[in-house]
């Protein structure tokens, strides 16, 4: 018998490997850990709004499963009200409130924590059928399920905050704010890096051009924009942007007369004052630094395309993020201003982390 002619080559799509290859990139794990990111956002903000609007401790149990159903019927609505009735807050601050007002801010704290259990099926579901499709990149799997378990541990970080309101202050804990925000964002910014990861694959030989003063110089400004969003967490916690509405001055200096309030920790976390004055000051550095990076990235020889445009929309977002903080504060803090300075805060965070990739690994995202 003669041989057959050999069998045609059928290309696989980019991206696809053959059963039993090794998956060094996969788009679809980045899509989906980029989704996550934009749920792990959405919280961000719920969360502010919780916060401003008085809510946060409107439901005054924790049951991460069966808290999921809110109140069904009238009188379960009241059974939560007198729970919350036991506060001091309700009693200090909130005193004669009807039960309308208090499903007002049950529903902002309810979505807050029902995002929170979507965020658990957003990230546990996909992961499990990448991982049995085996289009999870193995030097992946072990730092998603440390995700995951960061996810998770925000839970009880949630709680161990609203805690904190409910027995001798009548709002959360500056500080235990700080670290909830904290913990959420350095989430965020894991999930985007990682997808990033995904995305692009391993580092290969050549593609390590940039210079090890720019991985510093990125990573180090990124590091600063999540410790001014924790100085904004104080500011939150402290109800600091309504202590001074004047600017570029403070009460017509630049150092407050009665900044200092007698020891070095309740000056830092728990002095309206100084926490804004910190706030302010972080800010400027941040301005002149990421504005001073972006002009160097653009005329950088050392770096390419895809991180000089990412210093770019760093920068942007920068003068964004400054502009609105200004008009947020001299507003009086108008419940929509303060929503999105906090927003652009995440994505001002997201891009710096975004950058700090690039520059590191000096070939393109994409």
């Amino acid at each position: 018998m003669g041989s057959n002619p050999a069998a045609p080559t059928i290309a696989r799509p980019a991206g696809v490997q053959a059963a039993g290859e090794g998956v060094e990139r996969s788009r679809a794990t980045a899509l989906w850990l980029c989704g996550v990111a934009f749920v792990v956002l959405a919280m961000i903000v719920v969360g502010g709004a919780t916060r401003l609007t008085g809510s946060g401790l409107s439901i005054t149990q924790w049951k991460p499963v069966t808290g999921a159903i809110p109140p069904l019927t009238h009188r379960a609505w009241f059974a939560a009200f007198r729970l919350y009735q036991a506060t001091p807050q309700y009693r200090l601050l909130n005193s004669g409130m009807t039960l309308s007002q208090f499903e007002f801010i049950f529903w902002w704290e309810w979505t807050h924590r029902l995002l929170g259990r979507v965020l658990g099926a957003v990230f546990l579901v996909p992961f499990l059928v990448l991982l049995a499709l085996r289009r999870l990149p193995p030097r992946l799997v072990w730092r998603c399920v440390a995700l995951f378990a960061l996810g998770g541990a925000q839970g009880a970080i949630g709680w161990w905050m609203v805690q904190s309101g409910l027995e001798d202050r009548t709002s959360v804990a500056p500080e235990r704010l700080a670290t909830h925000l904290g913990l959420a964002l350095l989430l965020f910014v894991a999930l985007i890096w990682t997808g990033l990861e995904a995305w692009s694959g391993p580092r290969r030989a050549g593609d390590e051009r940039a210079a090890m003063g720019w991985r510093a110089a990125s990573l180090g400004f990124a590091a600063g924009v999540f410790i001014q969003c924790l100085a904004g967490a104080l500011v939150a916690g402290n109800q600091a942007g309504l202590v001074d509405a004047d600017w570029p001055l403070m009460a017509g200096r630049i150092v407050p007369a009665d900044y200092w309030r007698g020891s070095v920790w309740t000056t830092l976390a728990h002095w309206p004052i100084a926490v804004q004055l910190h706030h302010r000051l972080v800010a400027y550095a941040l301005l002149a630094w990421g504005l001073a990076m972006a002009v160097a990235a653009w005329r950088s020889g050392a770096l390419d395309g895809a991180s000089r445009r990412l210093a770019m929309v760093v920068a942007v977002l920068l003068l964004a993020q400054v502009s609105l903080g200004i008009a947020t504060l001299v507003g009086g803090v108008p419940l929509s201003l303060a929503m999105l300075h906090q927003a652009t805060a995440a994505l001002l965070l997201a891009a710096a982390a975004a950058f700090a990739w690039s520059a590191r690994r000096g070939n393109a995202v994409i």
